[in-house]
C-alpha cells in the first residue's frame, strides 16, 4: 500500500513536486478539471436552487478510474491543486468524484514549487475552503446560464453558431466602441513649429532644438509667424534646473506581466500565460495568476543580496508594495523568480526571455531611485509674445534604470524630437542665433485601437474579469471571430512643410501613410452586429458596472459573506423574463441589416447584412416576385462602411476578360480577396491592382507567375497516370492524387519513387480513410435504422390502438 497519494493538476507540476518528496509519496495528475457541468443541456437544476449537474467527460473517465484505484491504496490523499478559486474547485471535484474520506484527505496549497514551500504545506494542511468553491461554482453557473439562454437568440435573430458570454461580450463592447470612435473621428490640422538655435562657447558649436509653446491653426497663420521671425532676436528668458527622482514599477501581477511581455517581447497574452505556466510548474517562478504586488520577506532579502553582489550596496533599496487593484482576489505574492540568485534558466528561448523579464522587474523593484537633473529653457521672441522651450535631462545616478525601464503603450508613437536631450550650458539674457525654423502640418490622432495588453489593462481598470480570465477571454473573442488582429496598410496623406532658412521661407508638400495598424484588435462585422443587438436588448449584461459588481459579489461569496445561490437567483429573476420577451420580438428588418438604397437598374432595395456564411449584399427582398440576388463582401469590406456603389460592383463579378491559350480568363472575389482564374488555376491579385479595372494584358503576367510557382512545386509526374504527382509542400514532399494529399514515409526519396511505389502509399491510406468513412456511415445507418424501427413501432402501436378504439366505439353503438 502506498502511504501518501498527492494529486495535482498537471504532469509537469507532478514531476517537479515528486523530486522534493520521499519514497512514501506518489504524485499523480488530474490533467485539470475532472468534472464539469453536463454538456447536453443546461447542466443546472433551475427549480432546485440552481444545483449544478456535474458529469465526468468521456476523455477523463480513465484518469478518474486510475486516481480512484490509487486513492483506495493510499493511507492519506493530499489534494495539491493551485491555491486560487479554480484550484480549490478542482480539489473539491476530486474529493467528490473519487469518493474520498474526510479523515484521510488533506488539502495543501503553495504559491511556489520549491522544496521548502512543499514541505511547509505538508506540515500545515487544511480543509477544502467551501467558500472559494462556491465562488467558482457561482461564476461557472452564471456564465453557463448567460451563454445557454442568450446564444439561441443570436442563432435565431442573427446567424447560427454564435455565442454570448458575460465577460467576452463586454470585452467585445470595449473594442466595438473604440472602433466607432475611430470611425466618427475627423482629423484636424495644425502647424507644429520647431526652431534650431545655435551658440558657440569656448570654440565649441552647439545646436539647440526647441518647440513653439502653441500650435498654429492655419497655413496662413504659420506663414505670417515665419515672416515675423525674419526680423526677430531670440533671448534666453528663463533657465530652470531641478532635481527629479524616478522610482521603479512594482513587481509583476498577471495583468502587468501580460502587458509588459506584449510590449517588450511581442508575446500574445495567451502565449505569455502558457510560458508562465511552464515556468511555474517547473519551479522557476511563483504562481502566475495573481493580482498582488506583495513580496515575501524572503524574496526581499534574496533580492537585496543579488543586487548588492551584482551592482553594489548603493543600488539596493528594499521596498514593500501594496495592492491597489479593484477587487483584488486572494492574498498571493507577486510573480517573481523562486530563486533570485538565478538570473537565467534553462528552457526554450521564449521561457528564457520571459524569465529574464520577470527577474529584472523583481530586482528593479528593490533597487534605488534614479536621480536626474531636469533643465527647462525658455527662449523669447522679440517680435512676438509666444516663446520656444526645450527640456533636457542629466542622469546623475542611474539606480534601477541600470537594469530595467517599464514600457508603455505609447512608447512606439513617442516623437523622437520631443525626447529629452542633453543641453549645452545656457544663462538668462543670453542671445541665440536662429539657424532654421520649420512649421510642419500635423494632424490630431484618432483614438488608438486596443492591443491585447491595452485591453487587459482596461478590463482591469473597470474591474471586469480576474487574473485567470483575461487570457481566455481574449482567446475566445478571437476564436469566435467577433474580433480579429488588424492588418491595415493605411492610406497616403499629403502635408505641408514650411521652412524659414537664411531669411527665406520655402514650401514643400510631403506625403505620409496614415491609418496603418498591425496586430491591434478590430471588431468584425459579426462582432458589430452581435454587440449592437445585445446592447439594445440586454443592456445590463453589457453594462461595465454590472460586470464589475458581479465580480465583487463573487469576492463576497469567496469571503463567506454572501450565499451563491441567492446571488444567482436574484440575477435570474431579472434576466430570464428579458430573454423570453426578446425571443418573441418581431423586427421589420433582419438584425444588423443596413439598407443602402435602390438598384438603379431594377429599382429594387439594396441592403447588407450577416448571412449564413458571413457578411453579404442583397438586391431585392423576400416579398418581391423575383428572387433576391446575393453577393459576399470582399476581404476588406464591412457592412458598417460599404457604400451603395461598392455593393453593386460586387454583382459585376466574375468578370470575363477574354481568352488566353484557348481558355477563358475571369476575375473574381473570394474569401481571400480578388483573384484571376485560368484553366482551373487561381492567382491572387496584388493589392495595388483594382479587380474591376484589370485588363487581360495585366492579368496574363500574374497567371504566368502563378504557373511558374506551381511548376517549381512539382517534383515528379508519371506517364501511367497524370493525376498522380509528387509535390513540394510546406512540410516536405508529398503525393497529390484526386484532390487528396498523402505523406511519404520518412526514408522515401521522392526522386526515385516509381508509380507503383506511389500507388502502394496511396492504397493503405485510402483504405484507412475508406474504412473510417464506412464505419461512420455504418454507425449513421444503424442510428437511422434504429430510429426508423422505433418510429414504425410507434406507428404500429398507434394504429392498433386506433383500431381497438374504433371497435370499442362500434360495440357501444350497437348496444
Amino acid at each position: 500500500m502506498q502511504k501518501n497519494l498527492v494529486i495535482v493538476e498537471s504532469p509537469a507540476k507532478a514531476k517537479t513536486i515528486e523530486k522534493f518528496l520521499g519514497k512514501d509519496f506518489k504524485v499523480m495528475s488530474s490533467y485539470g478539471h475532472i468534472r464539469d457541468l453536463k454538456k447536453k443541456d443546461l447542466g443546472i437544476d433551475i427549480n432546485h436552487n440552481f444545483t449544478p449537474v456535474y458529469e465526468v467527460p468521456a476523455d477523463k473517465k480513465k484518469v478518474v478510474d486510475e486516481l480512484k484505484k490509487a486513492a483506495k491504496n493510499a493511507e492519506t490523499v493530499w489534494l495539491a491543486s493551485d491555491e486560487d478559486r479554480e484550484g480549490e474547485a478542482i480539489s473539491w471535484h476530486l474529493y467528490q468524484a473519487l469518493g474520498l474520506d474526510k479523515k484521510d484527505t488533506k488539502r495543501i496549497a503553495f504559491h511556489e514549487i520549491t522544496k521548502d514551500a512543499i514541505l511547509h504545506a505538508i506540515e500545515n494542511p487544511r480543509q477544502i475552503d467551501n467558500n472559494l468553491v462556491d465562488a467558482q461554482q457561482a461564476r461557472r453557473v452564471l456564465d453557463r446560464i448567460v451563454g445557454f439562454e442568450l446564444s439561441p437568440i443570436l442563432w435565431k435573430k442573427i446567424k447560427p453558431s454564435l455565442s454570448a458570454g458575460r465577460v467576452q461580450s463586454v470585452a467585445v463592447r470595449l473594442i466595438v466602441e473604440r472602433e466607432k470612435e475611430i470611425m466618427a473621428f475627423t482629423a484636424e490640422a495644425s502647424y507644429r513649429v520647431v526652431a534650431i538655435f545655435t551658440k558657440e562657447e569656448n570654440g565649441t558649436k552647439y545646436e539647440i532644438k526647441a518647440e513653439l509653446n502653441k500650435r498654429l491653426k492655419t497655413k496662413e497663420e504659420a506663414l505670417a509667424f515665419l515672416e515675423k521671425l525674419k526680423e526677430a532676436t531670440f533671448t534666453v528668458e528663463k533657465v530652470e534646473t531641478k532635481p527629479v527622482k524616478k522610482s521603479p514599477a512594482p513587481p509583476f501581477t498577471t495583468s502587468t506581466l501580460q502587458q509588459e511581455a506584449s510590449r517588450k517581447l511581442s508575446f500574445p497574452v495567451s502565449l505569455t500565460m502558457m510560458i508562465a505556466q511552464k515556468l511555474y510548474e517547473s519551479g522557476k517562478i511563483t504562481y502566475m495568476r495573481t493580482d498582488s504586488v506583495n513580496l515575501s520577506a524572503l524574496a526581499i532579502n534574496t533580492s537585496r543580496n543579488a543586487i548588492e553582489s551584482l551592482y553594489g550596496k548603493e543600488y539596493s533599496k528594499p521596498r514593500k508594495f501594496t495592492t491597489k487593484a479593484k477587487g483584488a482576489q486572494e492574498a498571493h505574492e507577486a510573480i517573481r523568480p523562486t530563486y533570485m540568485e538565478q538570473q537565467t534558466v534553462t528552457g526554450t528561448a521564449q521561457e528564457k526571455k520571459l524569465y529574464e523579464l520577470i527577474w529584472k522587474r523583481t530586482a528593479a523593484s528593490q533597487m534605488a531611485d534614479a536621480e536626474l537633473d531636469r533643465t527647462t529653457v525658455t527662449i523669447g521672441i522679440s517680435t512676438n509674445d509666444m516663446y520656444f522651450s526645450v527640456s533636457g535631462e542629466v542622469l546623475k545616478f542611474d539606480g534601477f534604470l541600470r537594469l530595467y525601464m517599464e514600457s508603455s503603450d505609447e512608447d512606439e508613437t513617442v516623437d523622437e524630437e520631443a525626447a529629452a536631450n542633453m543641453l549645452p550650458p545656457m544663462k538668462k539674457a543670453e542671445l541665440l542665433d536662429m539657424k532654421e525654423t520649420t512649421a510642419t502640418e500635423r494632424f490630431t490622432q484618432k483614438p488608438p485601437r486596443y492591443s491585447e495588453a491595452a485591453l487587459v489593462r482596461k478590463m482591469e481598470e473597470l474591474g471586469i474579469g480576474r487574473p485567470s480570465t483575461y487570457a481566455p477571454t481574449i482567446s475566445t473573442i478571437l476564436n469566435r471571430e467577433y474580433v480579429e488582429k488588424s492588418q491595415l496598410d493605411g492610406t497616403e496623406r499629403q502635408y505641408d512643410v514650411l521652412t524659414l532658412s537664411k531669411g527665406k521661407v520655402s514650401e514643400k508638400v510631403k506625403t505620409e501613410i496614415t491609418g496603418a495598424d498591425k496586430n491591434k484588435l478590430i471588431p468584425t462585422d459579426i462582432g458589430f452586429v452581435v454587440n449592437d443587438f445585445l446592447q439594445e436588448f440586454f443592456p445590463n449584461i453589457l453594462d461595465y458596472n454590472f460586470t464589475a459588481n458581479v465580480e465583487q459579489e463573487f469576492d463576497q461569496i469567496a469571503e463567506g459573506k454572501e450565499d451563491w445561490t441567492k446571488t444567482i437567483g436574484d440575477f435570474y429573476k431579472k434576466f430570464h423574463p428579458v430573454v423570453e420577451a426578446t425571443n418573441n420580438i418581431q423586427t421589420e428588418h433582419k438584425v444588423g441589416e443596413r439598407v443602402l438604397g435602390t438598384d438603379p437598374e431594377t429599382g429594387r432595395q439594396v441592403s447588407v447584412r450577416i448571412g449564413r456564411f458571413g457578411p453579404m449584399v442583397q438586391i431585392g427582398t423576400s416579398e418581391d416576385e423575383e428572387k433576391p440576388k446575393f453577393a459576399s463582401l470582399g476581404k476588406n469590406q464591412s457592412i458598417t462602411t460599404i457604400s451603395l456603389d461598392e455593393a453593386l460592383k460586387l454583382f459585376d463579378m466574375p468578370r470575363k476578360l477574354g481568352e488566353y491559350e484557348g481558355k477563358e480568363v475571369t476575375i473574381g472575389i473570394g474569401r481571400f480577396g480578388p483573384y484571376a482564374k485560368h484553366n482551373n488555376l487561381f492567382a491572387s491579385l496584388p493589392k495595388e491592382i483594382d479587380p474591376y479595372a484589370i485588363t487581360l494584358e495585366e492579368a496574363i503576367p500574374i497567371i504566368e507567375d502563378k504557373k511558374k510557382k506551381e511548376a517549381e512545386k512539382l517534383i515528379k509526374t508519371f506517364d501511367e497516370n497524370e493525376g498522380v504527382k509528387i509535390l513540394k509542400g510546406r512540410w516536405g514532399p508529398y503525393i497529390a492524387y484526386n484532390k487528396k494529399s498523402y505523406r511519404l514515409p520518412k526514408d522515401a526519396d521522392p526522386l526515385t519513387l516509381s508509380y507503383d511505389d506511389c500507388m502502394k502509399i496511396i492504397g493503405p491510406e485510402e483504405k484507412k480513410k475508406t474504412k473510417s468513412t464506412t464505419k461512420a456511415k455504418s454507425t449513421t445507418t444503424k442510428k437511422k435504422t434504429a430510429a426508423k424501427t422505433k418510429s414504425t413501432t410507434k406507428k404500429s402501436t398507434a394504429t392498433k390502438s386506433t383500431k381497438k378504439s374504433t371497435a370499442t366505439k362500434k360495440k357501444a353503438n350497437e348496444k
